[in-house]
């Protein structure tokens, strides 16, 4: 079956590309710590800028992740949130494209550089306490921004330039997880193949983006298996990454990618809980459910969001009472669902 573009998204998708055709210099942004449907969403529509003879400039809320610098080949389209450049472009920018996220918490400093700016948010996760302002083409039945960033680029005809198709790929692949998820629905996987046959290579993408790690992933996940634990007649499952081997090793953001997936595929379990002691104090946290467990729901508990089968938050105390006091939640939760034993999931926020 050929794909087409959902009909309840036409009109919003047109909207979209009016107000687009309107500008002249356009600032794309996501959500802190962006992901690969973030950044790959973020090169397509760049793509799509210059094409238009558009200005287009990446302005995020924490640095630039290095794994998806590869989709950017010109590098000085990426700016920093706090440099001076930053600043001016955001402050000149006739539009803001807010992609993967429709909250103002989420893109935190980015949005003093924005405000008052026009704003289309784009995004597919379900709404929350603080929306941020504009157009919004929001479809949670979407798997990934790079979903509905393709239907931008097929409703406009294109431009499919390596970048847009491998950027589109990459958003797709990270936030299916491989297409193992259940957010791998028909439609996506039917983007998926459209994506191929224009140029996009699953094998040489899925390396960059899984296949290909430094040494020092391995050490720290060496040292976090030694945390690796279960609880709640094994249901519960976590792993903490210690922040002291995290610095020693030199790691960087890139390196936990993933990592949370080690106690979800502990057998049993149905909620998986990834830890994080952060230098400021805060402890970060991922929640992964394999069946009817809502972590959604438990992150919300705790100040964060996301998805039903995955969502994070960040929360400040000792790494031992926060670990204690999530366990304890994520117990009360799996006893009160009956277990799907659905291997499934999405990306977090």
């Amino acid at each position: 079956m050929t794909y087409t573009i959902p009909e309840h998204r036409r009109g919003q998708i047109r909207r979209i590309l009016e107000l687009l055709d309107d500008a002249r210099s356009v600032v794309l942004t996501t959500h802190l710590n962006a992901d690969g449907d973030g950044c790959g969403s973020q090169a397509a529509l760049l793509e799509l800028l210059l094409d238009r003879g558009k200005e287009g400039w990446v302005v995020n809320p924490t640095p630039f992740p290095e794994l998806y610098r590869f989709l950017f080949p010109d590098p000085s389209r990426i700016l920093h949130a706090g440099s001076e450049e930053a600043l001016r472009r955001s402050q000149a920018a006739d539009l803001v494209v807010v992609l993967d996220t429709a909250e103002v918490p989420r893109i935190g400093r980015v949005n003093p550089l924005v405000r008052g700016r026009r704003k289309v948010v784009i995004d597919h996760h379900p709404p929350g306490d603080r929306p941020i302002e504009g157009f919004q083409l929001v479809d949670t039945s979407a798997a990934a921004v790079g979903e509905l960033v393709f239907d931008i680029l097929a409703e406009a005809g294109g431009p499919w330039t390596p970048i847009s198709v491998d950027g589109l790929y990459t958003a797709i692949l990270t936030d299916t997880g491989s297409f193992r998820f259940s957010n791998a629905t028909p439609n996506v996987l039917r983007v998926a193949a459209e994506l191929v046959e224009r140029g996009a290579s699953p094998d040489d993408l899925y390396r960059r983006v899984y296949g290909s790690h430094p040494m020092r992933r391995f050490r720290l996940l060496r040292r976090a298996l030694d945390t690796l634990d279960t609880a709640h007649r094994g249901q519960v499952a976590w792993m903490v990454i210690p922040r002291e081997a995290y610095a020693r090793l030199g790691c960087e953001p890139d390196d936990l990618e993933g990592l949370v997936d080690v106690p979800r595929e502990v057998r049993g379990a149905e909620v998986a809980v990834l830890f994080r002691e952060m230098e400021d104090g805060e402890v970060k946290i991922s929640f992964r459910s394999n069946g009817a467990a809502d972590v959604n729901a438990l992150a919300l508990r705790f100040g964060g969001g996301g998805h039903v089968r995955a969502s994070g938050a960040v929360i400040s105390g000792e790494l031992d009472e926060v670990i204690r006091d999530v366990v304890a939640a994520a117990g009360e939760l799996v006893d009160a669902e009956e277990p799907a034993g659905l291997a499934a999931g999405e990306p977090e926020r």
